[in-house]
């Protein structure tokens, strides 16, 4: 077995942003409204790959990135929103 193909790594900050950290849950209201949207074609998606897995034994390259950008986001999303990190997260797949 190798290592594991996710790593999530979160360091302990002394101090926050206090101006941000009242402001957060407004702040994060645009992303989750994107990934709301992005977490349905998500599901479509996975829908399809299950498909294309099943009679090419392959996962589709694009749905693949699609999946895993939609879940690298709300990842960053999630770590901002629960004050494990004081970067405000990109509206970005990558």
């Amino acid at each position: 077995m190798t290592g594991y193909p996710i790593t999530v790594g979160v360091e302990y900050t002394e101090r926050l942003s206090r101006l941000t950290t009242f402001f957060r849950i407004f702040m994060v209201i645009p992303h989750s409204i994107c990934l709301y949207f992005l977490g349905i074609a998500a599901g479509v998606v996975v829908f399809i790959a299950w498909w294309a897995i099943l009679f090419t034994a392959r996962y589709p390259k694009w749905a693949f990135d699609f999946v895993s950008g939609y879940l690298r986001w709300s990842t960053r999303v999630g770590g901002y929103y629960y004050l494990l990190t004081d970067r405000y997260p990109p509206f970005s797949l990558d």
